[in-house]
């Protein structure tokens, strides 16, 4: 067993030691061994993290051959060294070597029991079903076999409009296995989001579903469907699921999924993997896209294979007998990251639907019904459950998970503190921060860490993560700046796709401080390593030359009551002046008053500082957010300074894209009275 959390858990401060793992947990954990392995293979010992960390970052060509010895990557050509250089972007990892993301995954398969299971999912359309390790691997080259026979050859573009279920996961493995290229959308996607984002890569194959369910209720998607099928004159194939209504017409020519699947098994040995070079293009993910068209961003098979080796094992402890479960959709980076843990042995749940549909406590049921280890979520599914009154420790048996991971915006020290008074005393409570970018973090955990209220316990291992200010010098520990890398890493993309030039690449990660990686997010790093983000340096407040990080702000002010959620933005005006308005959602039923602005504009300036006090504080409907689930902040800012909608956000890049309309009416009358001033 591990340590108790050992701090109170109402009133948590910054910073307040809630955890640290026993000598059992942390001795016995994967990357305990992995220690053990460099001094006994290596020569090399390390009597903290931190050193580990400062070596990772200083001999990149020790530790990631380090991490490829470790593992024992399958390649059928040895590379000719780790890395040709240290430029970004253009460095190359591994030349030389020939190998397949897939198989990396799907070679557990030879290593376990027939009966061992690797996808549990559950689905609002399907009752809790099991997929073993066995049956996942027969899909896979059944349905590889098949996008062969279609005439589908290494380089070709595969993607799908799909639930979370798993047969997307076997249709990505599959078209991974033959060196294929792989692209997902998620159903709720609305047409025109899809084709911004298909048209751009030329897709040969589809794989869609009719539709879905969520909340009760069922969204059919089959004109979506073809309104896509129409608009990609690449298609030359589409396999259909009648996911949500069996007798669901498919677009012309479809093949049905049970006739794809109906064929002879192919052996392991008679199946051939396409082995690529490190740097082929195993993916296709896209930016959020709030406004113009999404960049569509490729990692490559070598890259991904390292991080999510090093990540599942080192930072998140997945081993055989783990069950990961994260709440996502197949249109966000997360997606992929879960079905990660399976590269590490460990087995996945899916689910598909709503997370607190039909009851709030659905996913801690789903937990508990599937022996979950590893429960992730974002901080907002958190506000979620404790403004519901959950305590899912008392409801539910949860005696087997050890691990949670917060992810998808900055957790605060009261997230941390409801998993411990909620859940589970004995919990490891994992923040982590990354991107779609380099499909992992850049910050993150480690099992022989403590745990810290609101911080992410160390910088991830291999990741040269510092903290710059505007002129490209590191500030001091415990002062924010910007989150660079200063070093090349594995997994960060191989290009932009139709980007011959790596122009939009540059402009993106590269055009503040050359030849360094600039991710816009604010960070922080204390004197133990410990790391906290605090929103995008892009959406930052700058009020009179000073930075404020919006999360600093939605802290105390969702912590008032009545507060549901809220958004801030900070407008450059004429003549130098600044208008910062803050504008919040109230709970059902509560009605925003004098009072509660009052209170609000009193805890910033108490809790934060003057500067922190927004100039104008406004109820709203609703909160904007995209479809990956991040606070519209940008293009509101776009808005309130003259931006026309159509510039400023995409409506079809919302969750809910009548959110947008407050903001529109109130930039007009805003610029107004302004005008009038």
């Amino acid at each position: 067993m591990k340590d108790q959390a050992t701090a109170p858990m109402r009133g948590v401060s910054e910073g307040q030691h809630l955890w640290s793992p026993s000598a059992d947990f942390a001795n016995n954990s994967n990357l305990a061994r992995y220690m053990r392995w460099l001094e006994e293979e290596r020569g090399r010992r390390f009597d903290s993290y931190d050193a580990l960390w400062q070596w990772s970052v200083t001999d990149l060509d020790g530790f990631w051959q380090s991490i490829w010895d470790y593992f024992d990557v399958h390649s059928i050509s040895p590379p000719t060294c780790v890395l040709d250089s240290r430029e970004m972007p253009g460095a190359r990892w591994f030349p030389g070597a020939r190998l397949n993301y897939a198989e990396h995954i799907l070679r557990h398969e030879a290593e376990v029991p027939a009966d061992q299971v690797a996808i549990r999912h559950l689905s609002e359309c399907r009752p809790l079903a099991e997929m073993t390790w066995h049956e996942l691997g027969q899909q896979v080259r059944v349905v590889a076999t098949q996008l062969r026979h279609m005439g589908v050859t290494t380089g070709d573009r595969v993607v799908s409009y799909m639930p979370n279920i798993p047969e997307t996961t076997v249709a990505m493995l599959a078209a991974v296995s033959i060196g294929a290229i792989w692209s997902s959308a998620a159903p709720e996607f609305g047409v025109n989001t899809v084709i911004d984002r298909f048209s751009q890569i030329e897709p040969k194959v589809l794989f869609a579903a009719d539709g879905y369910r969520f909340g009760g209720r069922d969204f059919d998607r089959t004109r979506e469907v073809a309104a896509i099928c129409d608009a990609l004159p690449s298609l030359q194939e589409v396999i259909w699921l009648p996911y949500l209504n069996a007798d669901a017409k498919p677009p012309k020519a479809a093949l049905l999924w049970d006739d794809l699947m109906d064929h002879p098994p192919v052996p392991r040995d008679a199946f051939d993997y396409a082995y690529v070079a490190a740097d082929h293009p195993l993916w296709i993910l896209f930016s959020s896209g709030t406004t113009g068209l999404p960049k569509a961003i490729v990692p490559g098979h070598g890259g991904v294979t390292l991080e999510h080796m090093k990540l599942m094992h080192f930072h998140l402890n997945i081993r055989p007998d783990s069950t990961m479960f994260f709440y996502t959709t197949t249109g966000w980076v997360m997606w992929n990251i879960l079905l990660a843990a399976m590269i590490g042995g460990g087995a996945v749940v899916l689910y598909d639907g709503h997370p607190a549909h039909p009851t709030p406590d659905l996913l801690w049921k789903l937990a508990a019904d599937t022996g979950a280890t590893c429960f992730g979520a974002s901080p907002t599914f958190v506000q979620m459950m404790e403004k519901a009154g959950l305590e899912p420790g008392r409801t539910h048996d949860l005696s087997a998970l050890d691990t949670i991971v917060v992810s998808g915006a900055p957790s605060t020290p009261e997230t941390f503190a409801w998993f411990y008074r909620s859940v589970k005393r004995d919990l490891w409570v994992t923040s982590q921060s990354g991107g779609t970018e380099i499909v992992s973090g850049f910050v993150g955990a480690a099992p022989i860490l403590p745990v810290h209220a609101g911080e992410i316990q160390c910088r991830s291992l291999g990741m040269d993560v510092h903290a710059w200010d505007e002129d490209g010098i590191e500030v001091p520990a415990g002062t924010v700046g910007e989150l660079v890398v200063t070093s090349p890493f594995p997994s960060m993309p191989v290009k932009f796709w139709n980007d011959p030039d790596n122009a939009r690449y540059r402009d993106a990660y590269f055009d503040v401080y050359p030849g360094v990686w600039r991710h816009g997010d604010f960070l922080k790093i204390n004197e133990r390593g410990g790391c906290y983000i605090y929103g995008r340096s892009d959406s930052t407040l700058n009020r009179f030359g000073v930075r404020i990080g919006t999360a600093e702000i939605y802290r105390v002010v969702e912590q008032v009551e009545g507060v549901a959620d809220s958004l801030i933005v900070c407008c450059e005006l004429p003549g130098g002046r600044y208008d910062m308005p803050l504008f919040v959602l109230m709970k059902p039923g509560v009605e925003f008053t004098d009072e509660i602005a009052d209170t609000i504009r009193s805890r910033l300036r108490s809790d934060c500082s003057p500067r922190h006090v927004p100039d104008s504080i406004h109820a709203v409907p609703r909160i904007p957010y995209t479809l990956t689930g991040k606070k519209m902040e940008i293009p509101v800012r776009k808005l309130l300074t003259g931006t026309p909608l159509e510039q400023a956000a995409s409506r079809d890049a919302m969750q809910d894209p009548a959110a947008i309309d407050f903001y529109v009416r109130f930039a007009r009358e805003h610029a107004r009275e302004r005008d009038a001033a």
